[in-house]
């Protein structure tokens, strides 16, 4: 059974017409240990496949790198979700986090049209099954090692909790330093001064 990380990866590509009927061809195949030495790279994804021949075939899926723009966009959504970007560090996909990653055309997984892919095999079709199986393959993997999801897209898993931090720290510092003045504040009201007959500087 796939674990909310396989699952994420395969229902966002299975949501576009070109992959539908695709995606799944290649289920038997992971299931049954045909896929070999599967590695994720930033931007490429490497397998071999054992088909028909005795010779594995060579698969190659490039993915378009995330951009900035986007990035950025996902950081800033998730910078106040400190404790829920803590659980993503264990490995697990929060609920929370799920909608923003997964938010077609700006979340962190690929469109099609951020996919290009390569198979030595002699199957002209536009997706291979041994295509097919190393996509389905990668959410296997992600389930186990969901930071390379983020090294796929060029990006590093640990950037979102840094800026979280960075923006958990600012807010208690704010938080701080306003109690900090109000104290002061209250030590120097005048009704203080004249009950203590002290009179203080401005």
């Amino acid at each position: 059974m796939q674990k909310p990380w396989g699952k994420a990866w395969c229902k966002n590509l299975e949501r576009y017409s070109d992959y539908s009927n695709r995606v799944g061809r290649g289920r038997s195949y992971v299931k049954n240990g045909f896929i070999f030495d599967l590695k994720i790279f930033k931007g490429k994804v490497i397998s071999l496949v054992q088909g028909t021949r005795a010779t594995p075939y060579t698969c190659e899926i490039s993915f378009n790198l995330l951009s900035k723009s986007k990035w950025e966009k996902i950081q800033e959504l998730t910078e106040s979700r400190f404790k829920t970007l803590e659980v993503l560090l264990k490995g697990q996909f929060p609920k929370e986090l799920q909608e923003i990653f997964s938010e077609q055309g700006t979340g962190i997984f690929p469109t099609p049209k951020e996919i290009k892919f390569d198979c030595s095999c002699p199957d002209w079709a536009s997706m291979c099954k041994h295509i097919a199986a190393t996509l389905y393959a990668i959410g296997a993997k992600l389930d186990k090692h969901p930071e390379l999801l983020f090294s796929l897209r060029g990006v590093n898993m640990s950037e979102l909790i840094g800026s979280a931090l960075e923006k958990h720290k600012n807010s208690l510092l704010k938080t701080a330093k306003n109690i900090k003045s109000n104290r002061v504040l209250d030590v120097r009201d005048s009704s203080l001064g004249k009950l203590f007959d002290i009179e203080f500087n401005s």
